[in-house]
Order: C-alpha cells, then sequence, then structure tokens
C-alpha cells in the first residue's frame, strides 16, 4: 500500500513538472515572438520611411522634367523673337539698304568730251524691289505680308502692328498694301486702339474706294467709333456701308448694329 501510494506521489510531481516546463516554454515563445513582431514592424517603418522619400524624390525629378520640357518649347519663340528684333534693328540702322536700290557711281567724262546729260531713268516700283536687309535674306513683299499677317493670326498683335506699318512704308504700290492697312486697322481694334485703327480702316476707304476691303473697313470704322464713343461718327460710317455695299455680308452686319445704337 505505502509502494503505491509513493508512485503516485512520484508520477503527480513528474507531471508537475512537465506542465511547469511547458509552461516556461510558451512564455518564452511568446516573449521570443513578441520581440520578433516589434523587430519586423520596426522595419516596416523604416521601410515606408525610405518608400515616401523615394516617391518625394520622383515627383521632384518629374517637375524638373515638365520644367525643362516648358522651356524646350518657349526657347525656339524667344530666339524667333530675338532674331526678328535684330533684322528690325538692323533695318532701322540702315534706311538707305532696306530700300534696295543699288548706288550707282557717277560716271566721269573724258578730259576734253562734252558732258552730256543722263537719259532719265524709270523709278523702280517697290512691287518690283524686294526690301534688302542687312546681313539677311532678300525678303519680297509677299514674305513681309504674310509675316505680319501670321502675327496677327497668332494673337501678337504688337508685332502685327509693326509689321504691316513697316510694310505700308517699303511696298506703298504693291497689290497687297490695302489689305496691309486693312489687317493694320484689324490688329489695332484687338488691342482696343480704336483710334488708330480707325485711321487704317478710314485711309483704305479713302485711298482705294474700288478694294473688296472697304466694305469691311467701313463697318469696323464704324465699330471702332462707337467704341470712343462718338456714336454720331458710328451710324455715319454704317449707313455708309448700307447705302454703298448693300448687298455685301457688312452691310446686313451693319443694319443690326444701327438697331442696338438707336
Amino acid at each position: 500500500m505505502r509502494k503505491k501510494t509513493g508512485s503516485r506521489g512520484l508520477v503527480v510531481l513528474m507531471a508537475g513538472a512537465v506542465l511547469l516546463f511547458v509552461g516556461c516554454a510558451n512564455h518564452a515563445d511568446f516573449v521570443e515572438l513578441r520581440d520578433h513582431l516589434s523587430t519586423v514592424s520596426k522595419s516596416q517603418e523604416q521601410d515606408q520611411k525610405r518608400l515616401d522619400a523615394l516617391q518625394r524624390r520622383l515627383e521632384s525629378l518629374e517637375r524638373v522634367k515638365d520644367i525643362e520640357s516648358a522651356r524646350s518649347k518657349l526657347d525656339p519663340k524667344f530666339d524667333e523673337l530675338s532674331a526678328r528684333i535684330q533684322r528690325l534693328e538692323g533695318r532701322l540702322a540702315k534706311p538707305d539698304e532696306t530700300l534696295g536700290i543699288p548706288v550707282v557711281p557717277k560716271a566721269e567724262s573724258a578730259p576734253g568730251e562734252p558732258v552730256r546729260p543722263s537719259k532719265p531713268q524709270k523709278p523702280a516700283s517697290s512691287a518690283d524691289v524686294p526690301t534688302m536687309m542687312s546681313g539677311v535674306p532678300t525678303i519680297t513683299p509677299t514674305s513681309a505680308f504674310n509675316l505680319a499677317y501670321n502675327d496677327y493670326l497668332n494673337g501678337k498683335y504688337e508685332l502685327a502692328v509693326a509689321g504691316f506699318q513697316r510694310f505700308v512704308k517699303d511696298f506703298p504700290g504693291t497689290s497687297l498694301t490695302p489689305n496691309a492697312y486693312y489687317w493694320l486697322g484689324e490688329s489695332s481694334y484687338q488691342q482696343k486702339d480704336y483710334v488708330r485703327a480707325m485711321q487704317s480702316f478710314e485711309y483704305l476707304s479713302a485711298e482705294y474706294p474700288g478694294n473688296e476691303k472697304v466694305p469691311a473697313a467701313l463697318f469696323k470704322s464704324g465699330l471702332a467709333a462707337g467704341e470712343t464713343g462718338d456714336l454720331a461718327k458710328s451710324k455715319k460710317n454704317l449707313k455708309r456701308v448700307i447705302e454703298e455695299f448693300p448687298t455685301s455680308e457688312e452691310a446686313k452686319l451693319a443694319k443690326n448694329k444701327l438697331a442696338e445704337i438707336r
């Protein structure tokens, strides 16, 4: 009986020892797992910080790329503007050369030979003589007109005004001259310089009465006068459009505008 009781006590003691060992082992694993999770969490935070830094750097590089792309688009425009300014400065600095008229040296008569009057030469037409500019290729009336007209189409009204003013000065007798006066007026009108716009439109109407641009010039002159507050002049020009060009598109527009003014 004592042997059985002693055996049972030993078994219970061993079982207790086993349970105690298992409990200690589980606690140690838990502590190790917790430390491992803490290490992993810190590593993830560091990785996230590095990822955020890389993302910010990438965004900065993209902004630099956008700036360089915008600059590459603007550089040609600056170069074009600089070239035009240089051409204009060259033409203004040497006005005699811009006319493209070669200088003919005066012929000297031989000793004892009577001086004969030279035969009058036909004046050179502006349409026949292209403008010559120092250091740049020859420019024809058509090229000069298109240059200014392209500035107008691109909304560069200040350049267009300068270009058309130079055109009517350099090429006063070409078939494009009336059109140049009209688009000079349109360019000034777009700049809200209504007085100069009226001057260009009225000059065209007076000097080139048979030109196809006259109806439009009279109509726009009427609008420009209205913008300055001169309603009497505005009505006068609009009525001229209706009376002198009754079948034109501008006559219809003039009727509508007169109805608004009244």
